[in-house]
């Protein structure tokens, strides 16, 4: 039996795991290559890399001291809720990463949660020591505080803190004094967190994640519970739906640095990849072929939030996507379904509809964008929260949001939030910024991050995650500004864009190609206006006074693809491609949108 730890990383987004991570396994003497050029090697998707944060949890191990460290690193976004709960039950216990000014933030609260009530014993990390006007001993008793509200036992409550900064390399029992390596934290590993009890008996393996190779197919990753898993052994898939399903594995794989290793076999404790298992879920267990006891499935939280996704047919379909058709999008909403616990997908009736459930707008965009990457085009509708009625009670969900800013804007924080139906909990001074806690039902944050951010002109920190279900709130205002459409299909000029600024906010460039429907711009005034913007000037020989003034545009909006679903309405969609994000009109012809609207 090896000396195993498994042990999870939990952090708020930007408090430094991923960069720990990196710097444990070059203490694991691993990558020495990848240290000179600063790159991260954990958080390798795109996606990741420029948003900086981590989307999907990836194992890594290292070896140090005989013993054999399996690092689990997890998402910090409560929206990624599902990759979590997933994969803390590969764990014995948990590093908890905070950020030495700011303390544990709401989200890093979501992860922790699981992890205590799941048994993990905790280590706290205190990093980024070497900031200026940091609080180690405060931070410290922050998170014993948050530890004592979330219920911990005795036990947990008995943690073990080091200090640090993960980007100097250094880590030791007193933040005073910096020592020379991470040494300190991997010795802390080996002492306080259990080793996994080798449990006899028939063999158990919960599947919590899963990989696919082109030449292998799909590959079942997970931890084994009891027994040992040999490789040629004939075991028994348990399903969902209660069936069994014979198998045989075909290979084994255990994890080492940041690929995989073959094995014959892998005894309880330790984390493994299965070849040969096929149509396994994420949750099903493989078991004794003879007598099959299967493990308890992961319980996952409800998504709180759908949107409407449907094929593109804008006037513009097809002009720089790949897949286009409906049985293009159907198949990889169904792929997606496989490794995404979070997301459910509803077919309507019309086979060109299909609504998508998900946690939050971070989730869904994440989706969205990795859809349009890949080659995909199609038009999504506004998000919207999912309504239950709980004892005869019409309920919505409702978050818990923090906002931290600097004091002169608080007031102003403070009015946007309660417009949104949102209740001020707690509010104290940190500094000279001001930390406040609301509760907020999830309709009231959809397009609420921008607003924050130009009132307090970027220096706000907003952070929320799913608390529960409430009775409705009432009625929240949307956005008060109508569009400005376009009336015509053709090309903008400036010479027209130019006549219409006052107006309201344009959205395209001079020389964008534009279609009738599409809203080009935002209106200054709450309804709706139709404009031409692909009128060019006449010209003619004779002589005006002063009409040759140059066209001064003021330059337009763009938005991110977050901004845009947060910013539509309910009769908009925004049509998605890789090259263009472009919002429109459900109904793109202006005599049709008046006759709908006499009907309502």
């Amino acid at each position: 039996m090896q000396k195993i730890r498994n042990i999870a990383i939990i952090a708020h987004v930007d408090h430094g795991k991923t960069t720990l991570v990196d710097k444990m396994l070059l203490a694991g003497h691993l990558f020495r290559e990848n240290q000179e050029t600063g790159e991260l090697i954990l958080d390798n998707n795109d996606l990741e890399r420029e948003r900086g944060i981590t989307i999907l949890s990836k194992n890594v191990s290292i070896q140090y001291k005989d013993h054999k460290i399996n690092i689990i690193d997890t998402p910090g976004h409560a929206d990624f809720g599902g990759e979590v709960e997933r994969v803390l039950n590969m764990a014995d216990g948990c590093l908890l990463l905070v950020d030495a000014f700011e303390g544990p933030m709401p989200q890093t609260r979501f992860v922790l949660q699981k992890a205590i009530q799941l048994g993990l014993k905790p280590i706290v990390v205190i990093n980024k020591v070497d900031k200026p006007n940091c609080r180690p001993e405060e931070v410290q008793e922050m998170v014993f505080d948050l530890m004592f509200a979330l219920d911990a036992t005795e036990d947990q409550l008995d943690f073990h803190t080091i200090y640090g900064s993960a980007k100097n390399g250094w880590m030791g029992e007193d933040w005073k004094t910096p020592t020379d390596s991470i040494a300190p934290l991997l010795d802390a590993i080996i002492e306080n967190i259990p080793a996994p009890t080798f449990n006899e008996g028939t063999p158990q393996m919960l599947i919590t994640s899963l990989d696919f190779s082109s030449y292998v197919g799909r590959i079942a990753i997970g931890r084994v519970h009891r027994g040992t898993l040999k490789e040629g052994m004939d075991v028994m898939l348990c399903k969902k739906d209660d069936t069994m399903q014979k198998c045989r594995i075909k290979e084994l794989y255990v994890f080492e640095g940041m690929g995989k290793t073959k094995a014959t076999e892998v005894s309880s404790g330790d984390i493994c990849a299965v070849v040969g298992v096929d149509g396994f879920e994420i949750g099903d267990s493989i078991a004794d072929f003879t007598n099959p006891e299967p493990m308890e499935r992961i319980a996952i939280d409800e998504p709180t939030m759908s949107m409407t996704f449907t094929i593109n047919d804008s006037p513009f379909f097809g002009k720089d996507g790949k897949f286009v058709t409906s049985r293009h999008i159907n198949d990889r909403l169904e792929k997606e379904l496989d490794r995404n616990l979070a997301l459910r997908v509803i077919k309507s009736e019309n086979a060109d509809v299909w609504t998508v459930f998900g946690r939050g707008v971070l989730h869904l965009s994440v989706l969205i964008e990795t859809m349009r990457r890949e080659g995909y085009e199609l038009q999504v509708g506004q998000p919207q929260v999912i309504i239950k009625t709980i004892d005869g009670v019409k309920s919505e969900p409702v978050e818990a949001m923090t906002i931290n800013c600097p004091e002169e804007y608080s007031s102003k924080m403070i009015d946007m939030v309660t417009r949104r139906k949102g209740d001020l909990m707690t509010m104290e001074a940190q500094g000279d910024r001001v930390h406040m806690e609301f509760i907020v039902p999830s309709r009231g944050i959809i397009g609420l991050r921008n607003n924050v951010l130009t009132a307090s002109a970027g220096e706000a920190i907003m952070a929320h995650r799913f608390l529960e279900y409430q009775p409705w709130k009432g009625n929240i205002e949307r956005r008060l500004n109508g569009s400005i459409i376009a009336m015509e299909t053709g090309t903008a000029f400036a010479y027209a864009i130019d006549k219409l600024q006052d107006r309201g906010k344009f959205f395209i460039f001079p020389q964008e190609e534009i279609y009738a429907g599409q809203v080009v711009g935002e209106h200054s005034k709450d309804n709706d206006l139709v404009v031409n913007v692909t009128k060019s000037k006449k010209l003619t020989n004779m002589r005006a006074s002063g009409a040759d003034d140059k066209a001064k545009l003021i330059p337009p909006i763009v938005m991110s693809l977050e901004e845009a679903l947060e910013y539509i309405k309910e009769d908009e969609y925004l049509e998605v491609t890789p090259n263009n994000l472009r919002i429109r009109k459900i109904i793109l012809d202006e005599n049709e949108r008046k006759r709908m609207s006499k009907k309502d």
